[in-house]
């Protein structure tokens, strides 16, 4: 068995298998979702609390909601299954309140409200023994004055205790700490224009106004509930207390969610490494760790929607997207800073040549050489000239087209040496892509130039009576 033969062999054997990058090109694409659901669970708690979409529309003095009522999106709520992760819990004042209108809700009787009295039973009917069905109870339709009595005061207890802790919610704001003031602004402004019609009324009056006897018998207690159900409670519901830790930050349980991932992709990580170091001599552990620098995103306790990153590279090496055309053009930034610093290389060694040719004496020595020589005119013709015009002609249209590809290997090659001795470049070339759309652009760059030059001697060589004159002082 021949060499090459082992060491294709060896590489099938070190080589990872392709449903492997996309088992876990899936699982990093699912821990991403995962990451970007928690960065904005907070923002988007109220959508994931209700599961409703409704735009505020605001024009100058107008505002306006659509739609109305909101659009319901989500059929349950998903805050119970991750509230905790985000150390969030029930705010105790604005939760009471709601239970306290709850109660009211199930107290209230709108007969005993109005004060209308049920309808009597007919002398007849109460002289007519009421036949009942098996297992049927006789239920009073008269209840005692007494019951009823009993029923307005805990309804007006309710009513005094809403009105009291309508005035310390407005007064103490409970919503600050979940930085939801502008939610208790709206539940101000929702509750002044539906009892006042208008926005400068008092927050204060209005509530007290809202949770009396009078105005809910006025105005229909069933409406009132209504709306203070369909428009106040959801905004209220929204408020919820977050406990902060011992190192003064919010409680933040995503750790506990993400280590699991944490050691797939460090294991990952390990195995591929070392892999790599094996596969390729020369190549130690940690080289090869430098070699995949974007995994490191994965192993950042913050910054994790940086995992952006090695997700796009994972998804194109197991071949699910194809990134060819954003990595082309993300790359072709940094290979235009080295074409230009490399031309500025070049410019710069040859102009060193040129100085130390004329501190050594060599151009000199050569000029001199050259006023020595002695030129005779025979036939009113410049030899030298016409020599120097056809060997130029050969040159240009002969022999340096079939010198190009050969130039252009020895000069990509003397680039690239001298690149190589740059900082930073053998970094930047461990950028997946960056060696060959550097290479390519490089090849470009020295084939436009070879090109251009010889249309530029193409030219010089033209009849020219100037250029002849010029050419016979040189």
């Amino acid at each position: 068995m021949s060499m090459a033969q082992s060491f294709s062999r060896s590489q099938k054997r070190l080589a990872v298998p392709l449903w492997y990058e996309r088992l876990l090109a899936l699982i990093l694409l699912a821990n991403y979702g995962l990451v970007i659901f928690d960065l904005t669970y907070i923002p988007l708690r109220d959508f994931w609390l209700q599961g409703r979409v409704q735009l505020n529309i605001k024009v100058g003095p107008i505002e306006q909601e659509f739609p109305k009522p909101p659009l319901r999106i989500l059929p349950f709520d998903i805050t119970p299954y991750y509230d905790w992760v985000k150390g969030i819990e029930p705010y105790r004042s604005t939760t009471a309140y709601l239970e306290l209108v709850d109660q009211l809700d199930q107290k209230i009787d709108e007969k005993a409200l109005e004060g209308v009295a049920p309808p009597r039973r007919s002398a007849q009917t109460d002289s007519v023994p009421e036949i009942l069905a098996p297992g049927e109870r006789n239920v009073d339709l008269n209840p005692p004055k007494e019951s009823i009595a009993e029923q307005d005061a805990d309804i007006e207890d309710i009513l005094a205790q809403l009105r009291q802790d309508s005035v310390v919610m407005i007064q103490e704001n409970p919503f600050q700490i979940a930085n939801k003031t502008g939610t208790l602004e709206r539940i101000k402004n929702e509750m002044r224009v539906h009892v006042f019609g208008s926005r400068d009324a008092s927050a204060t009056k209005a509530f007290e106004t809202f949770w009396s006897k009078d105005y809910l018998l006025a105005e229909g207690t069933s409406q009132q509930l209504n709306f203070f159900n369909q428009q106040i409670r959801p905004l209220i519901a929204t408020n919820y207390y977050r406990a902060i830790g011992e190192n003064g930050q919010p409680t933040d349980n995503f750790s506990l969610i993400d280590f699991p991932f944490f050691v797939i992709f460090l294991t990952d990580f390990l195995a591929r490494t070392r892999l790599i170091s094996r596969r390729y001599k020369g190549i130690s552990w940690v080289d090869a760790m430098l070699w995949r620098w974007y995994d490191f995103f994965l192993f950042i306790p913050v910054f994790r929607w940086l995992r952006i990153i090695p997700l796009m590279v994972r998804l194109d090496q197991a071949k699910l997207l194809d990134f060819n055309k954003v990595k082309g053009q993300a790359v072709q930034g940094f290979v235009a800073i080295i074409a230009e610093e490399m031309t500025e290389v070049i410019v710069v060694r040859i102009i060193d040549q040129l100085q130390n040719l004329v501190r050594e004496g060599q151009v000199r020595e050569l000029l001199d050489n050259a006023k020595t020589t002695k030129y005779v005119d025979i036939n009113d013709r410049n030899e030298i000239v016409e020599i120097v015009r056809i060997f130029s002609q050969a040159l240009v249209e002969k022999v340096l087209p079939q010198l190009q590809p050969d130039v252009q290997k020895f000069v990509l090659y003397n680039l690239e040496s001298s690149l190589n001795q740059t900082a930073g470049y053998q970094q930047l070339q461990r950028v997946p892509g960056v060696k060959a759309m550097q290479t390519q652009m490089m090849a470009g760059l020295i084939d436009n130039t070879y090109k251009q030059t010889l249309i530029l001697l193409q030219g010089l060589l033209q009849s020219d009576p100037e250029f002849d004159r010029l050419l016979e002082n040189i």
